[in-house]
């Protein structure tokens, strides 16, 4: 794609990486094909080709965002399945994160709408404050479809059954190996999982553990950044990044680090591309370092699980059968598509993959409560796919997949890491023990 920005623009960082980006597309429209949101609205300006016109003449011209533009670029999920499908390598992510700090920063929103974005963003990624609008929600659901604002009433709706206790293991300690050590890791325990379901970290550190792993969870971690980063809300996404690379670089420096483990798919991405988000600060050379040894829990599992480990997985579960579903985040954001089938058909499961398994559930951040229509639509095709497999269980690796998918259908929806747990000697999970 051609572009015209001048000299004096491409001395900003984030338009010289935008050029770049721009310039490698050439209008091939493949990524429309796996695009969930054209897929539901039929329009080319809510596929990625669309958008990319549209912030290629937002940035180029220096313009105040109009409605129209800011419209379609809200309604993407950054669920990346255009990366995956481009065969030029655009990097759209890093575009559209670029537009939506455009945006923030010179698109004046209705008030009801920075009413609503101050609110998540201020919520969301702390996890006492969101223990608390989720008991308020909870009280307030069954009153939900007496309100006329859909994103309100999405809000009420997330509220789940049972909001868990608190979880000491969230707290910053250190967890030592039941056999030998083989690695020493930093387990970041994230935000509104931590309110959500306290049972996915608490699986974690016992796999972990069990595989010979000193588990850490650092002094000063906290919420990725991923959540008020999409909403395009830079100083406050790159706060909370910033005291996790601190965090992690002392540990780092300290005892060592093999890995940093991540068991939510959407903070990995962000956490991977921290090197990215950090290339001009100071800390930038704590943030390579940081991107550099993140991995998903399936990435770490993988080197760790092997027969002996697994010998008597189906004793506990009875070779129950399994869909997975794959996270945008993982699929697509981090490129990691066998790891979590190849551990659980390891571990004695059936495994089996819904149609269109490449496309996105609606969840995507806060996109389900800010875009409740869409997001329900996605939600309501994917659970079909789901269900049409008649599975004993859904997993996945994303906690706000397991939110979204599981408000839609009555089978059970657990973290990978909850069925890699029990197969090898861990409780069941508490959602198959409601069953």
């Amino acid at each position: 794609m051609q572009t015209t920005f001048t000299e004096d623009q491409l001395r900003d960082p984030e338009i010289k990486r935008s050029n770049e980006i721009l310039r490698s597309c050439v209008h091939c429209g493949f990524c429309a094909a796996t695009c969930p949101t054209y897929q539901v609205l039929g329009d080319e300006l809510d596929s990625p080709r669309g958008r990319i016109y549209l912030i290629k003449d937002m940035l180029e011209n220096e313009r105040v965002p109009d409605a129209k533009t800011v419209t379609h670029i809200d309604r993407c999920l950054s669920c990346l399945a255009c990366m995956t499908t481009c065969p030029s390598g655009v990097h759209y992510m890093h575009l559209v994160d670029h537009a939506r700090a455009y945006i923030e920063k010179n698109y004046d929103r209705p008030w009801h709408e920075k009413a609503l974005r101050w609110t998540l963003a201020r919520i969301l990624p702390y996890p006492t404050r969101f223990r608390v609008a989720l008991l308020l929600a909870k009280i307030g659901k069954p009153f939900a479809p007496l309100i006329p604002d859909a994103r309100l009433q999405a809000m009420l709706e997330m509220a789940p059954k049972r909001i868990p206790a608190v979880s000491r293991n969230d707290d910053p300690q250190s967890f030592a190996p039941i056999q030998p050590r083989k690695k020493r890791v930093a387990l970041m325990t994230g935000c509104a999982q931590k309110a959500l379901n306290t049972d996915i970290n608490d699986a974690t550190i016992r796999l972990l553990t069990r595989l010979g792993c000193e588990v850490v969870v650092a002094k000063g971690a906290g919420c990725c950044g991923a959540l008020t980063h999409h909403m395009g809300k830079v100083d406050e996404s790159h706060g909370s990044a910033a005291a996790n690379i601190r965090a992690w670089a002392r540990e780092m420096d300290g005892d060592g680090l093999d890995a940093i483990v991540i068991n939510t798919s959407g903070c990995g991405t962000t956490v991977k591309d921290y090197g990215h988000m950090f290339r001009n600060d100071p800390l930038a050379a704590d943030a390579a370092r940081v991107s550099a040894i993140a991995r998903d829990v399936s990435e770490v599992l993988v080197e760790l699980v092997d027969e002996a480990s697994v010998a008597d997985a189906r004793q506990h579960h009875g070779g129950m059968k399994v869909a997975y579903h794959a996270a945008c985040s993982l699929q697509h954001g981090q490129q990691i598509k066998t790891h979590p089938k190849t551990l659980l058909k390891a571990a004695g499961f059936e495994v089996v993959e819904p149609k269109d398994s490449h496309l996105c559930c609606g969840s995507a951040g806060t996109y389900n409560l800010m875009q409740p229509k869409i997001s329900k639509q996605l939600k309501a095709r994917k659970v079909q796919t789901l269900e049409a497999k008649q599975p004993d269980i859904i997993a996945a690796g994303n906690i706000g997949c397991m939110m979204q998918i599981g408000s839609g259908t009555q089978i059970p929806i657990v973290h990978t890491v909850e069925l890699l747990d029990w197969a090898t000697g861990g409780p069941k999970p508490a959602a198959l023990q409601e069953t």
